[in-house]
């Protein structure tokens, strides 16, 4: 299972990190004054505009609050009816 969710994981950081890259150019940003004004460091921003997926989704969303934005975790529906191999 935590193989599947890493799997889940590593597919979205990549398209993340552009949109925080994008969203943080936007605004006129630097990483550096992207990371002051949100309360990470500057290497956690260069982490998640490069998308690696080993990034906190807490502060990924203290980044993406900046920009009027959050992320969040739903249940697939599809599942609930399934049981654990």
């Amino acid at each position: 299972m935590k193989a599947k969710a890493q799997d889940a994981i590593e597919g979205i950081a990549t398209p993340l990190g552009r949109q925080v890259k994008e969203l943080r150019r936007n605004a006129g940003l630097t990483q550096a004054q992207t990371a002051r004004r949100t309360g990470v460091g500057l290497r956690f921003v260069r982490d998640l505009e490069q998308g690696k997926p080993s990034v906190r989704a807490d502060k990924v969303n203290q980044v993406l609050a900046l920009f009027g934005y959050h992320v969040e975790a739903a249940k697939d529906q599809a599942r609930d009816h399934e049981t654990p191999a």
